[in-house]
């Protein structure tokens, strides 16, 4: 059986067997058939002439020479000369051995990477060298297939496979380092938080492979605007973060936020539709608005809020006072939430009086909060923050449900009920449940629905920015009048209604907001634009309600220009239900009937 010897078999011939090979010489044939088996390359050259003095069969067969051929080569044939010298000198003229790595050369064939070891022994009382030539290109490969598979899973890990920009993974590691650089070098870093706006409207609208692809556009576009020095990172969804290092000004960070914003106003084209997005963008600095990337990022995240509230497409440097609005914001919501848990929400009624007759034609529902150690808390306080959290829907259950239920208590008390206005948010429409429970309530309560009329504002129904949410608005309006119930626009006047809408009567009212009923008697462009909508109104038989009348010229006006109702401090402020019950007519027989002045019956009933 013929037998092969390893490299490591080798060494231990070479070092372990060092007074043998001192003694080789090519007619030691025991010693020779033990490394003519050796599946490694070995060859003898001479230490004064570098020829070789013999291969054996292994180190032969790569070659493509026989041993003759292979006495007429020089070892820098073989293996690259400057290399191989200088180990030679080096390692050798020390009297040591060494191990090295380099490719080995053949006429006529491909290089071969090999592990070479080599050491000194005589040849007939002559100074050789023996080296053992290893392949090592078959570790090589795997080595750099291992390396390339490490590199490869490194960025999917820390970049975003759809953008290739860095990934929030990516992120974690380097903004605490580029944070310490700035400390150290003494100069500031920003955090850019942008997100784009309404794209979930476009994924919706669009498809998600037009999402994606305006996302592609997008960091493309983010990354032109900034330095090579600035890192963008996408952190998911619509959300990207850019690092703006080693600025030197604010100035030159809100150029930089403004550069972004500006770039991404410009239409993006996707197969062959111009697709238009905006971004809102926050901007935290280093070190003043924090010292870690918790602080940073929580920071720019809530300037970047803030920049969403003015109306988007706009870029908000963090404040402390923002910081404090966050704060307040985070305790209103957590206190709202007690507060429909604990039921400390009530509801208020405002009369709408008849302008001629000054009879209460109708009310207005209004939710109040009064808290148990701050007392009333202003609607303006809590409603926003209800319609961007999701609990106004939560509120506007719970308003319908009071309602109905002290209509019932005032006809049971013996009053005449009139039509209750309330306030219906756009959450409430899009979730296509209200109508089903209307329905359920009139039925359940026993009231006509020509008492109830729901009040939406014009962003409620006509915003034109989000087609699909506005069609099914729409729907569920419809559908909600055809129950018989009234539908007024509330602060009309002060968005982008649709004439065209009115037209077609999808509306039982107007509401004209106070903004233009505030200076109605010294400020003629404010009577103009009332007087314009109450003609409207009038010719398309929509009844019109002027709101924030608080003097007794105001309602003249209004009277004399055509308004048929109104609604303000004059007549009455919001008031509980209990005290709303006075305010309403009686039921009583024909003989007794009259129309007090609903001014005089305030008077009386605060007597």
């Amino acid at each position: 059986m013929t037998r092969r010897f390893g490299l490591a078999t080798l060494q231990k011939l070479a070092l372990g067997a060092r007074p043998l090979l001192k003694r080789w010489s090519p007619g030691n044939h025991h010693f020779r058939l033990m490394i003519d088996q050796a599946a490694d390359g070995i060859m003898l050259i001479s230490a004064r002439t570098h020829a070789v003095l013999y291969a054996n069969p292994s180190l032969l067969a790569r070659l493509g020479c026989t041993e003759v051929e292979a006495r007429a080569l020089k070892l820098a044939q073989i293996l690259p000369a400057p290399e191989i010298a200088e180990q030679l000198s080096k390692g050798i003229h020390g009297g040591m051995q060494f191990s090295t790595r380099m490719q080995q050369r053949a006429p006529g064939r491909p290089g071969i990477d090999v592990e070479v070891r080599c050491d000194s022994l005589e040849v007939d009382g002559k100074a050789a060298y023996a080296l053992v030539l290893h392949d090592v290109s078959v570790r090589n490969k795997v080595e750099q297939q291992l390396i390339e598979n490490q590199q490869r899973l490194d960025q999917m890990a820390h970049h975003d496979q759809l953008t290739g920009l860095p990934n929030r993974h990516y992120l974690q590691t380097f903004l605490p380092e580029a944070i310490d650089t700035a400390r150290q070098q003494q100069c500031m870093l920003a955090v850019v938080f942008l997100d784009l706006d309404r794209f979930k409207h476009i994924n919706d609208t669009r498809g998600h492979e037009t999402g994606d692809h305006l996302l592609q556009e997008v960091a493309r576009r983010v990354r032109a605007c900034v330095r090579d020095s600035d890192v963008v990172i996408r952190m998911g969804g619509d959300e990207f973060v850019v690092i703006l290092r080693q600025v030197k000004t604010y100035e030159e960070i809100a150029q930089g936020a403004g550069r972004i914003v500006a770039k991404l106003n410009s239409p993006i084209v996707i197969d062959g539709h111009p697709l238009q997005t905006t971004a809102s963008v926050g901007v935290s600095v280093f070190p003043r608005d924090g010292a870690n990337m918790t602080e940073l990022l929580k920071h720019s995240d809530t300037a970047m809020y803030q920049a969403k509230d003015r109306g988007r497409n706009n870029v908000q440097i963090f404040s402390e006072v923002m910081n404090r609005k966050l704060e307040d914001r985070v305790a209103v919501e957590a206190a709202l939430r007690d507060a429909i848990r604990l039921r400390q929400l009530d509801v208020h009624y405002q009369p709408l009086v008849n302008l001629r007759t000054r009879q209460i034609v109708g009310m207005e529902a209004l939710v109040r909060w009064r808290h148990p150690t701050e007392g009333m808390i202003p609607p303006d306080r809590f409603i926003p923050i209800a319609e961007e959290t999701g609990l106004i829907v939560a509120i506007g259950n719970f308003v319908l449900h009071r309602t109905l239920q002290n209509m019932i208590a005032w006809r049971k008390a013996g009053a005449v009920l009139v039509p209750i206005s309330l306030n219906v948010s756009p959450a409430q429409l899009e979730r296509g449940e209200l109508k089903a429970m209307i329905s359920t309530l009139l039925s359940t309560y026993g009231i006509d629905p020509h008492l109830l009329q729901l009040e939406l504002t014009e962003r409620a129904v006509f915003d034109l920015s989000v087609p699909q949410a506005e069609e099914s608005r729409r729907d569920s309006i419809v559908q909600i009048r055809d129950l018989g119930v009234g539908i007024a626009i509330d602060d009309f006047g002060t968005g982008y209604s649709s004439l065209s809408y009115l037209k077609h009567r999808k509306v039982d009212s107007l509401k004209i907001d106070k903004s233009f009923v505030r200076d109605l008697v010294t400020d003629s462009s404010d009577l103009a634009i009332v007087s314009a909508i109450i003609a409207i109104a009038k010719n398309l038989r929509i009844q019109v309600v002027a709101e924030g009348i608080e003097a007794y010229q105001q309602a003249e006006i209004l009277q004399k220009a055509g308004c048929q109702l109104g609604q303000g401090f004059l007549f009455a402020r919001p008031a509980p239900a209990a005290e709303c019950l006075a305010l309403l007519p009686r039921a009583i027989k024909p003989e007794e009937e009259e129309h007090p002045d609903l001014l005089a019956e305030i008077a009386l009933v605060a007597r």
